[in-house]
């Protein structure tokens, strides 16, 4: 028979801490289940589904906040099925998922901060970032020809440039955090050996083909290269107004446990209710229910 477990999530055993040092070697790709059985997840997943369902509605009713969430992760670490799976009961209406890939060249003519920031989401919504702007500290860091396609003016110190992007990016992240959006940025920590795995398993089943690039295999040569980008972005950008969560993701049943958890977890933090209604206006609705209820509406 299976039993449920419930195994409480601490969003602080992911978050890095603001001015740490971070070596991913250290933090964990995999982590004991937070479920006994395929069941027992089920049964979680729809309870954090359902508690998320209720917890927007109320954000987009209170009308005070915005959410965004971003998701960077190296390729086959889950980050479309973490939302697919966790943003599945969330009213569409309330809920906007955008992913970034290649700059065009219209968004490659303007700043690094341009593309995502037209997408911010509004008040009373959440906002998901399939990828984001961290990119230009990421990617862009790995293969340096990418920045040189941005035109920038000279000088431009391919050591430095890092650290000024890190301070615009922190910039950006406090003044949408004194506007009222709370950001959520989540690490899904892959290890190599479990990519090579679902790369093999994309191969060998014709239905995933499509998912698999070979250029995904090449990436790899740049792995040391990656894990050395995203320690120094962590180190730098994780804040108290915009923490960094580095989220085990070996197991995708516990990677989506433990993101929906930890959002949940912070919409309940920040204390929503729904509108008061005025002695006026409940004297307004008694008189229109009583017009519907006597037939004269």
């Amino acid at each position: 028979m299976d039993v449920d477990v419930d195994v409480d999530v601490d969003a602080n055993d992911f978050r890095v801490r603001e001015g740490d040092a971070v070596d991913l070697q250290k933090w964990r790709t995999d982590v004991a289940p937070l479920y006994k059985s395929k069941k027992a997840y089920k049964k979680s997943l729809r309870e954090q589904v359902a508690q998320l369902s209720d917890l927007q509605q109320l954000l987009y009713a209170s009308d005070r906040y915005a959410v965004l969430v971003i998701f960077q992760a190296m390729d086959a670490a889950g980050k479309d099925s973490v939302i697919k799976h966790v943003m599945s009961g969330v009213n569409p209406q309330g809920c906007q998922v955008f992913s970034f890939k290649h700059p065009t060249a219209t968004e490659l003519q303007h700043d690094f901060l341009w593309r995502t920031t037209c997408d911010l989401p509004e008040r009373g919504r959440i906002g998901v970032f399939n990828r984001s702007y961290y990119e230009e500290v990421l990617i862009a860091r790995v293969h340096p020809e990418i920045l040189r396609a941005e035109r920038l003016p000279p000088p431009v110190d391919e050591t430095t440039i890092w650290h000024d992007r890190y301070r615009s990016i922190n910039g950006l992240e406090r003044h949408l955090y004194t506007s009222g959006t709370r950001i959520m940025k989540f690490l899904l920590h892959l290890s190599k050996e479990e990519q090579r795995k679902r790369f093999i398993r994309r191969i060998d089943t014709p239905e995933k083909n499509w998912k698999f690039d070979s250029g995904d295999v090449e990436e790899r040569k740049y792995w040391d290269a990656y894990m050395d980008a995203y320690e120094n972005c962590l180190a730098a950008t994780s804040t108290t107004y915009a923490p960094w969560y580095v989220v085990p993701a070996d197991d995708k049943k516990n990677t989506r446990l433990i993101v929906s958890r930890i959002i949940v977890q912070t919409l309940r933090d920040l204390d929503m209710h729904y509108p008061q209604t005025s002695p006026e206006r409940q004297r307004e609705l008694l008189s229109m229910r009583e017009r519907l209820a006597d037939g004269s509406a």
